[in-house]
């Protein structure tokens, strides 16, 4: 059976949010190809979904990390458009449709993403957003967007959630890979996912070489998906963290160590420990916290 777009989806103890995100995808009037990549979870979330010829469960015997799952699912996959959608989204009926009509919309639009929403019906950071140079990380870090309105163009927030939501698709500089179509033909020019990262920037890596080699990258602001943000990833939060800032190192290293001075790159690099550092020491006292009965886990 030839299908129209190839949804991937790396789980890693999802839980029941799994079965939600493929209950949106069987609900889509599409003929969507379902590839649940599985990274050895351990909770049962693969025996709770739908039994479905369209569905396909591939099974690794260890966690290879998200950019290796996806690039397993690449390779697995048939149709000439890919969804790459995480576990804990759940997409309107209408939202594929969406952004399969912009991604054709022009010969050199690779790639699209949507409206990433919270519960609330908010949206959330980082379905629309600008590269994360070590700059603009560093304003964001301690705050200095905050002073974006008097200098915008040194203290520019590259998260542009901020800013109104526009009426029509727009193109930016990177978009979530917690959801984003893209087309096939131009994952073979750019390559593969980058398996150097583990979890975290990965995404940002691929919108940096698509964008290199030429491809658009469009925001779709009809395209509506729910988000739990961070749902995934709460039991094991020392262990995202560690792979987020390890992976930072390696964006910027591979995509800006040539634009900075050595000793400029060495306090980017102490920055982004320290940052880890105080992330980590926040996350013992809330379990310390936590264990004393003094907040709520």
């Amino acid at each position: 059976m030839s299908y129209a777009v190839s949804a991937i989806i790396v789980n890693y103890n999802a839980g029941s949010l799994l079965r939600g995100c493929v209950d949106s995808l069987l609900a889509c009037p599409l003929d969507v190809e379902i590839i649940v990549v599985d990274n050895a979870s351990h909770d049962g979330s693969l025996n709770g979904l739908p039994d479905s010829p369209r569905i396909r469960v591939i099974r690794n015997p260890a966690n290879v990390g998200f950019a290796a799952a996806c690039n397993i699912g690449i390779r697995t996959s048939s149709a000439p458009f890919l969804l790459f959608l995480n576990p804990d989204c759940v997409l309107q009926p209408a939202a594929i449709s969406a952004l399969l009509q912009v991604l054709q919309s022009g010969e050199r639009v690779g790639m699209v993403g949507g409206l990433l929403v919270n519960e609330d019906g908010s949206e959330q950071g980082g379905g629309r957003r600008a590269v994360p140079t070590p700059w603009r990380s560093f304003v964001r870090a301690f705050g200095l967007y905050r002073f974006a309105k008097r200098w915008p163009r040194l203290f520019f927030d590259f998260h542009l959630h901020q800013q109104p939501l526009p009426s029509g698709p727009i193109e930016v500089e990177a978009i979530s890979g917690a959801c984003m179509v893209v087309k096939r033909a131009a994952v073979d020019d750019v390559g593969l996912w980058d398996e150097g990262y583990f979890l975290h920037c990965e995404d940002l890596d691929w919108c940096m070489r698509f964008r290199q080699k030429g491809w658009q990258i469009l925001f779709v602001p009809d395209a509506r998906i729910y988000h739990a943000l961070g749902a995934c990833s709460r039991s094991r939060r020392l262990f995202v963290e560690w792979h987020k800032h390890k992976g930072m190192l390696r964006f910027y290293g591979k995509f800006f160590r040539h634009q900075y001075p050595g000793a400029l790159m060495w306090l980017v690099t102490f920055g982004v420990w320290l940052r880890f550092g105080l992330a980590a020491a926040d996350l013992a006292v809330r379990r310390l916290l936590v264990g004393l009965g003094l907040i709520r886990g």
